[in-house]
């Protein structure tokens, strides 16, 4: 069976064709200002796959409510939010169509076929911007009863700051531009890790923050849910060193608190920047298969 793939980005929309088992044909275009221009753009990339395709799987920005058929809360495309938008995309498309949230689709992409695909109780946490994520519980996704499972990011931390505030890379990079009195995006956070590497004092404080607010959220993680594994998401997964760092500072506050019943298993995802597309195939594979 193959499948239409989309995962709606606030900057892009990235595409491909899912084969059953692998992407081909992925592309992507700048995420349009308004839904018909949306509408537009989608139509196109169908009309031009030039191998059939039995469904559309998307992965989308928002709290994403099957029963109401409507993307709820906010995301970063404001016009996607608050309409019956399945029933909109089952006509363009003239085909059956799922739609489930982002970071759920990249959690399903890690637990079914990736990193976690040998567990049953998985917490997913993606870095990116801000921090998201997904649950699963005796293997299966848990949504909540509000569907917030897996926000991992609106957890408090410090000061009134939450994880999103304080566990990004993104975050790190804007606080020391802004501490260096600079525009906020003058410096990735790549760039300030190579600072902090070449003896930059000021970066090497804010790498120190960094991980040690990423490293508080998923002790808390793991001590609230009580997952088998902890898999890392997002463009810090690629970061060298990066475990190594987490689990020396994890054993540090697993001594601190006296627990030594076991050690927190964290992986990093297999699916990088594919994961939400792969997630989009796999909960179209999982509703169609019910």
């Amino acid at each position: 069976m193959g499948l239409l793939v989309f995962d709606f980005g606030g900057s892009a929309v990235k595409y491909g064709y899912w084969n059953g088992k692998a992407l081909e044909k992925q592309n992507q275009f700048t995420t349009p200002a308004s839904w018909e221009e949306m509408k537009v753009q989608l139509k196109k990339v169908a009309d031009q796959m030039d191998q059939p395709f039995d469904g559309v799987g998307i992965s989308a920005p928002g709290v994403v409510n099957v029963e109401t058929q409507r993307i709820e809360g906010i995301s970063a495309i404001p016009y996607i939010h608050g309409f019956d938008i399945f029933s909109e995309l089952r006509d363009l498309f003239g085909l059956p169509i799922t739609i489930e949230n982002d970071a759920n689709c990249a959690g399903m992409a890690e637990f079914y076929q990736g990193a976690a695909k040998d567990y049953d109780n998985v917490a997913f946490v993606v870095i990116g911007t801000g921090v998201g994520g997904a649950l699963f519980i005796n293997g299966e996704i848990s949504k909540g009863a509000h569907l917030y499972g897996g926000e991992f990011g609106l957890m408090f931390l410090n000061g009134g700051k939450t994880f999103s505030n304080l566990g990004t890379a993104v975050q790190m990079a804007w606080r020391y531009c802004e501490r260096k009195g600079l525009e906020k995006t003058a410096f990735s956070g790549k760039e300030v890790f190579e600072f902090a590497e070449a003896g930059d004092e000021l970066a090497k404080e804010e790498v120190e923050n960094f991980y040690e607010y990423l490293t508080q959220g998923l002790f808390s993680i793991q001590f609230a849910f009580d997952p088998e594994v902890i898999v890392l998401g997002g463009g810090i997964s690629s970061k060298e060193g990066l475990l190594d760092e987490i689990n020396r500072r994890m054993g540090e506050k697993l001594a601190l608190q006296q627990l030594n019943d076991f050690v927190p298993k964290i992986l990093l995802c297999d699916y990088r920047n594919d994961a939400n597309l792969v997630g989009a195939a796999a909960n179209y594979t999982a509703l169609i298969n019910q």
